[in-house]
């Protein structure tokens, strides 16, 4: 089945918040924000911004009549600040206006008095200043301590990997709109309609019933959906609070790339030991992971970068512990692999500096330290349906390595100011919330009485083509035709309290309750149909919009049996909850099975360095990848190749900069470069690896959100091995991302 929404989407008739229609009475808003990182706020002059004429109001934290607190996971973020502020960009005030040029006006009449305060911006000084968000976190297998003394290699090193900006095409915003009786409906770019819908209803001091959240799409999220939605939508409630009003907002691009978080920069330290087979004995990293200025969902991130520290490997010694470090910069937040990314990058670099030292190929140390069935992972869970031996040498056998490796070293002995390089990427990511209790979702489906179908999940689709998977689900239960079913819009009215749609478990969780609620439909239509065609209820089946007896059709047709359903008094809606079964994880002793699943897969790139101008050109990314059974190959193809493009730009080019006061120096399309068409690899090709599939996951077909974004960490390392060849001093340095600047450093340092 094809994506759903790409017949409106490539005629530009698909709705987002911006496409709304506007009630007439319709107000604008907008953010007035910190333009300083630290300090006291000694006085705010709001006099000639509120005497522009079109200026409603100007809402500060005074007019909150709940509670002026919107941190999640710890309570330390202010919606709007009070005495203090603690990053360039943070939320002052709201200009509510008749226009948003009026409102921009407004903005620029404000002045503030603010008396500076020191500014931490790396994670590496918060450490020093004991500046962090919460107590670190640990996981221990093994004795890694002691077991170095054992190892004949042993080595220490550091890695860096910057922030990544979301970039997502549509900026952040929310539509508000006044119900009767003091209910709000607010229609939200959110990947977490719930977090929005209580977190509005504690900052106004009303019930969670009185917020109707909708979405209907998001134009992007990759994580940066999932909290930071949220103030936003919760500013202009606050203000249809007040003014009875309908409130846009939506933010633009250079308001959102200053005032929201970023992927959490991490500073790593690691120590790795190895005996003379190449296997590895004991691993130790201390990841120092950037929160930014509040929680936000670092503490969760930093979680999941302990769970992945591992990456593919089996390492029967290891200690890993990671500092959620508070700094000065705009509270970082989920970003597509959720902490996972940083934890990987530090193992392949540990591995790369093992490599070099021990005067071996990388791969060499990859491929004998594989995770196998049964393994046990740092956390405890025991490894089964383990793909990762298979879909490393599968890669090998099918993209013939040797030969890709033979026609790399001729090209490089033959060329001078051309080095290509060549890596292999084995990933190993689990799929679940780390948080368990969060593995559950809803499904709500309506059989109506011409026989068409509407189903709402808590699932948000944001170009992931969720919709499209849930549709699959539902037809493949009915066995009706795609034009008899439709998707409705993510509403907190039809399905409640529902987990944000992220950590790649949106289509298990949400097709799963679709599932679960068809058949539900389906066991009640079957004993309907057995009467009417006189046979028993094991007989019956449904296809092509019709009622089988014994595989073969019957006269009876779904609408015609719908129909007599509706005269014989039988539910036709159905509610359905799921939650996933087995997983569970004890934070006391960091011990459990958190994950239902793991996906697996390898990547092969092969780069060419211009060592000239320190310019590269990804020739080729080979991947074969655990689909499990993919139900719909071309979307998970489509999110195969946007997460590792996404990758890619994290590891090569996307630099997040910051000056020492705080203020954000890429702060636009002009000085923040993402991946185009040039910067993205020439070919890539995905082979799907031959496995069973995994039960845990929708009909089989497993997660493909976040996991092929690690595979863009591969072309970190062939990029780095084409500078060693051109200069054999070049000392390996785990800095990322490797810019053409970095690059051209290093093929001529000395």
């Amino acid at each position: 089945m094809k994506n759903i929404d790409s017949f409106t989407h490539v005629r530009g008739e698909s709705l987002f918040v911006d496409d709304l229609m506007l009630r007439q009475d319709a107000l604008f808003g907008l953010c007035f924000d910190s333009p300083k990182a630290h300090g006291k706020i000694k006085s705010v002059d709001y006099s000639k911004a509120e005497a522009l004429d079109g200026v409603v109001k100007i809402f500060t934290y005074k007019d909150v009549l709940g509670e002026n607190q919107i941190g999640g996971i710890i309570p330390d973020e202010p919606l709007w600040a009070e005495d203090e502020v603690h990053f360039w960009g943070q939320p002052i005030a709201f200009i509510v206006a008749k226009s948003e040029a009026i409102a921009k006006k407004a903005r620029a009449l404000i002045t503030i008095d603010i008396e500076e305060l020191p500014v931490i911006t790396t994670a590496k000084e918060a450490k020093e200043k004991k500046s962090f968000i919460n107590a670190p976190r640990s996981f221990k297998l093994g004795d890694s301590e002691n077991t170095f003394a054992n190892c004949d290699y042993v080595f220490e090193g550091e890695t860096f990997s910057n922030g990544q900006e979301h970039l997502y095409l549509e900026t952040q915003g929310c539509y508000a709109i006044p119900q009767e009786n003091g209910n709000i409906k607010l229609v939200s770019s959110t990947q977490g309609p719930t977090a929005v819908q209580k977190t509005a209803a504690k900052v106004l001091g009303i019930p969670m019933h009185k917020i109707e959240v909708d979405v209907i799409r998001l134009g992007g999220g990759f994580g940066g959906k999932e909290d930071q939605a949220t103030p936003w939508a919760v500013m202009a409630a606050v203000a249809v609070q007040h003014l009875n009003r309908p409130v846009k907002y939506m933010l633009n691009r250079h308001d959102d790339l200053r005032m929201t978080g970023k992927r959490h920069p991490y500073s790593s330290f690691y120590k790795i030991g190895l005996t003379k087979d190449l296997k590895i004995k004991a691993f130790e990293v201390e990841f120092l992971q950037n929160s930014g200025a509040a929680a936000d969902l670092s503490p969760a991130i930093a979680e999941r970068t302990l769970f992945h520290a591992t990456n593919s490997y089996f390492i029967p010694n290891v200690s890993t512990t990671v500092y959620s470090c508070k700094t000065n910069l705009p509270p970082n937040t989920a970003f597509r692999g959720f902490g996972g990314p940083q934890g990987m990058f530090v193992i392949e670099s540990a591995i790369a500096d093992a490599a070099d030292q021990i005067g071996v190929n990388r791969r060499r140390i990859q491929e004998a330290n594989l995770i196998d069935e049964n393994d046990e992972f740092s956390y405890g869970q025991i490894a089964k349906q383990v793909e990762a031996k298979n879909t490393w040498f599968t890669a090998k056998d099918k993209f013939e390595l040797e030969k890709l490796e033979e026609e790399v070293t001729n090209f490089n002995n033959e060329n001078k100011l051309y080095k290509k390089g060549i890596s292999l990427m084995p990933i190993t990511f689990g799929i679940s919330f780390t948080n368990t209790p969060m593995n559950h979702a809803r499904a709500l489906v309506h059989i109506y009485q011409d026989g068409s179908v509407g189903v709402s999940t808590g699932a948000v689709e944001m170009g992931q083509s969720v919709n499209t998977k849930m549709l699959q689900v539902a037809q493949s239960v009915f066995g009706i035709s795609a034009s008899k079913l439709k998707l409705e819009t993510t509403n907190t009215t039809r399905v409640a309290n529902t987990s944000p749609t992220a950590a790649s478990s949106t289509a298990d969780l949400n097709g799963k309750a679709v599932e679960m609620a068809c058949n539900s439909l389906i066991e009640r239509l079957t004993s309907v149909a057995s009467k009417m065609l006189s046979t028993e209820e094991k007989n019956i089946s449904f296809r092509e919009d019709t009622v089988l007896v014994n595989g073969e059709k019957s006269t009876l047709t779904w609408e015609a049996l719908v129909a007599e359903a509706m005269l014989q008094r039988v539910a036709l809606s159905e509610n359905a909850h799921y939650a996933t079964p087995v997983i569970h994880f004890d934070k006391t002793k960091e011990k459990g099975h958190p994950f239902a699943y793991h996906v697996y897969g390898t990547a092969i790139t092969t780069t060419t360095v211009d060592c000239i101008r320190g310019t590269y050109e990804i020739d080729s990314v080979k991947i074969v990848h655990d689909f499990g059974k993919s139900m719909n190959i071309g979307i998970d193809l489509g999110q195969i190749e946007g997460a590792l493009a996404q990758g890619i730009g994290w590891m090569t080019m996307e630099e997040i900069a910051y000056n020492k006061d705080g203020r954000l120096l890429s702060n636009a399309l002009s000085t923040y470069k993402v991946p185009d068409i040039f910067s993205a690899a020439k070919t890539v090709e995905t082979i799907p690896v031959e496995t069973a599939g995994n039960d845990m996951a929708i009909q089989k077909s497993k997660a493909v959100g976040e996991p092929p974004l690690m595979y863009g960490i591969g072309v970190y390392f062939a990029i780095q091995q084409a500078v060693k060849e051109f200069n054999p001093n070049y000392k390996l340095k785990f800095h990322s991302p490797f810019t053409p600047e970095k690059v051209l450093m290093g093929l001529y340092e000395k």
